[in-house]
């Protein structure tokens, strides 16, 4: 995984982006979005700013090669056995069209 552990800036933490990694991520509409593969970190502000996203769906974003696709961590809604996000890609997505 990409996690750098930095002195005590992830204690606490370690919870719950272990508990994010590999987790589905869905829309609060059910349609999938992707799959946790990493978490960005705001490492000043000690929190989770992002998840980026493997194995993302092809309807919703564009394929760009090798990289990835990173949501921000304030789309998030819900954590659970799944990962629930607002509905704002898919509003996007359908702005677009």
């Amino acid at each position: 995984m990409g996690l750098i552990w930095v002195g005590n800036v992830l204690a606490g933490m370690q919870d719950e982006i272990t508990r994010l990694v590999g987790r589905d991520v869905y829309s609060n509409n059910g349609v999938f979005v992707g799959r946790v593969e990493d978490v960005q970190l705001d490492i000043e502000d000690r929190r989770i700013s992002g998840l980026a996203l493997g194995d993302s769906n092809d309807e919703l974003f564009e394929q760009n090669g090798n990289k990835g696709v990173i949501i921000p961590y304030r789309w998030v809604s819900a954590v659970g056995d799944i990962v629930i996000i607002k509905d704002i890609i898919e509003r996007l997505k359908a702005r677009d069209e």
